[in-house]
């Protein structure tokens, strides 16, 4: 059977090793995350399984989106913009031209979690949840817009008519918030988080040497 895309097979009898990630889509921090892990990714001469789990930084997000300025400001004063300004000198290290006043807004994320879930399927659930990123960071898009995730996952597998069928399916959104729920229950209280072998965890957006020692110590290197 040959392999699906992004999704590395044995070589030499060696199993791959599973890499577990919690994110949310509108989590800058995931953004970094994503790149930094992917930068490690590309230097291992090993296979890996990289598996993506919902979390929901907000799980009562309106419809129409939270005001993020507002909501930081009240959460950290205006010293936010110092935190932002350092996030976004870490991305630029990463290779992201990230401007992180271009999305005002934080949108609900259940319907793009539930297209991460099935892109596991098709092979394609690193790049859709990378593009995802952009596409709320990057492009300042609205990720729970049906008509942007239609755009978004049309080049990661998904038809139109499959995007439009998940995204408004009540008992898929539901088993998406199931999975969300499960990960609070299991302890996780922020993303990302990256397990290694079901035996190494890491939380935040942690730098590339950090990462690669994880994935040494989960391999038993």
């Amino acid at each position: 059977m040959p392999a699906r895309p992004n999704e590395p097979q044995a070589s030499n009898g060696e199993p791959p090793l599973t890499i577990e990630v919690f994110v949310d889509v509108v989590c800058p921090w995931c953004l970094l995350g994503h790149a930094r892990l992917e930068r490690v990714l590309a230097t291992l001469d090993r296979p890996v399984a990289v598996r993506y789990r919902p979390f929901l930084l907000d799980p009562e997000t309106p419809p129409e989106g939270t005001d993020i300025p507002e909501m930081l400001n009240r959460k950290y004063g205006p010293g936010f913009r110092r935190i932002w300004e350092r996030l976004e000198a870490e991305a630029r290290k990463a290779g992201i031209d990230l401007d992180l006043s271009k999305q005002a807004r934080s949108f609900p994320t259940e319907r793009a979690h539930t297209l991460i879930r099935h892109a596991a399927g098709k092979g394609t659930q690193r790049a859709l949840v990378r593009d995802l990123l952009h596409a709320n960071f990057i492009d300042a898009r609205n990720v729970s817009d049906p008509a942007v995730l239609v755009d978004v996952a049309r080049p990661h597998g998904f038809s139109p008519e499959e995007v439009t069928r998940l995204t408004a399916d009540p008992d898929e959104l539901a088993a998406t918030l199931e999975e969300a729920q499960q990960a609070v229950a299991m302890g996780v209280h922020g993303v990302p988080l990256f397990v290694f072998g079901g035996r190494v965890a890491l939380s935040g957006a942690q730098p590339e040497e950090t990462l690669r020692a994880a994935i040494e110590r989960a391999s038993g290197a």
